[in-house]
């Protein structure tokens, strides 16, 4: 472990090295408050009334609130990132696939972001959008080598903007509507499923709760982990789908940055969104960094650099698939959080041994078939994807795991009844 590494890349995070509630809150906040969840909250608002709207998001991002919190408590009582947590469960090298599958959909995100960012910007300057890309990725990627401090700082200032920012845009377009009267009035001209609304909801931030331990392993105490975090994605993620969705429910135009230029606030809005991406985006590659570092044992810093290039040069295309990058996250991804919740509560009875007295099997397969299997009931069960992950996964896991512990509990003994009758 490199002393210069104040990330704690590959190790638990000291007592010494944790952070009170407020900060940890910032990062969350940042983190959720991320226009990504404007854009699903306007698929939403173009295809739901919106009293089904505000139950579809309560219901989705409080299933994204107990998801969370229940994994921000592990992290809070080891000290550990996701990717190290897994270990437990899916072994060294079986830690790999996570940290890839997770690490990957990051620098995704990123270049969502990154896009989402420049194309508003474009058009109200004229300058090229790809120029714009280039420039911008440059300069979040070198402020995400500066990690934790850096997110905190800019999480400060980020979120009270965003939050003024989207209240007045939504408040303009219940106005531009005719009021709450006509926003409860409202219904769309095609209708979605309320399966695919929730898997909308709950798939636009699964990537990053799942990651949800990379940032709550700084909190001092696992009821400060927790309460920032059910706040983060339960408040602060709904109230980023409510802005999306207002707007597209006046407007007819699911992008955001369509809605804003409408409403003549482009300007104000380049430099709130600008700031509010950068601090999601740092977010996404500094996660990003650490799954790779997981795999490789590179540095972090290095990882990130790295990261930000391959981002920033897929922002576009990753951007024009955005619905669908989402349904993918929605069914490979539950499954990775569902069998670290269900290896620490359910198989280790909350009891992990230290981090740094582990020696760690190469490979549990037990994880590897549940997380594949979690992943088939995702995409061909009836029902809700990203639920039929976390359940199906976590049945497969724990049943898998049962299975393997009587295997052993009845070997041993015969064994050892070997060993005695050969010594007669």
């Amino acid at each position: 472990m490199s002393q210069t590494d104040k990330e704690f890349s590959l190790q638990a995070v000291p007592q010494t090295h944790r952070n009170g509630f407020w900060k940890i809150l910032a990062v969350m906040l940042s983190l959720s408050f991320f226009s990504a969840s404007m854009m699903s909250g306007g698929t939403l608002g173009t295809g739901l009334s919106f009293s089904t709207f505000i139950w579809i998001v309560l219901a989705g991002n409080l299933i994204l609130g107990l998801y969370t919190g229940s994994l921000a408590y592990i992290a809070s009582k080891t000290g550990l990132s996701t990717h190290l947590l897994a270990r437990y469960a899916f072994g060294e090298k079986g830690s790999y696939l996570t940290s890839f599958l997770l690490a990957s959909t990051q620098v995704c995100w990123f270049g969502v972001g990154l896009a989402m960012f420049a194309i508003p910007a474009a058009k109200a300057t004229g300058a090229n959008v790809y120029l714009l890309i280039g420039i911008f990725g440059i300069l979040m990627t070198v402020s995400a080598i500066f990690g934790m401090k850096t997110l905190t700082l800019l999480g400060f200032i980020a979120v009270p903007a965003i939050a003024i920012f989207g209240s007045y845009s939504m408040v303009n377009s219940a106005n531009t509507m005719g009021g709450i009267h006509e926003l409860f009035a409202y219904e769309p001209a095609q209708v979605i499923s309320v399966g695919l609304a929730l898997t909308i909801c709950v798939g636009s931030f699964i990537s990053a709760g799942t990651l949800t331990p990379d940032f709550a392993r700084f909190a001092k105490s696992a009821k400060s982990a927790v309460t920032a975090n059910i706040i983060a994605f339960f408040l602060g993620n709904s109230l980023m789908f409510l802005f999306g969705a207002v707007g597209a429910m006046a407007f007819g135009m699911a992008d955001i940055s369509d809605v804003m230029f409408l409403q003549g606030l482009m300007i104000p809005a380049i430099i709130v969104l600008g700031l509010n991406i950068w601090t999601t985006n740092d977010s996404a590659l500094y996660a990003s960094g650490l799954g790779f570092a997981n795999i490789t044992k590179f540095s972090k810093k290095k990882i990130v650099v790295f990261n930000g290039i391959v981002g920033t040069i897929a922002a576009m295309w990753l951007y024009n698939n955005f619905v669908g990058f989402l349904n993918v996250l929605g069914s490979a991804l539950p499954s990775i959080g569902a069998i670290i919740l269900a290896d620490y509560y359910l198989v280790r009875r909350r009891k992990y041994e230290p981090f740094e007295t582990m020696t760690f099997k190469s490979v549990n397969w037990v994880a590897i078939i549940a997380w594949a299997g979690g992943v088939a009931i995702a995409n061909f069960a009836p029902g809700i994807p990203p639920i039929n992950a976390l359940l199906g996964t976590s049945i497969i896991y724990v049943a898998g795991m049962k299975i393997v512990s009587q295997k052993e509990t009845v070997t041993v003994p015969l064994k050892e009844k070997d060993e005695i009758v050969s010594d007669y």
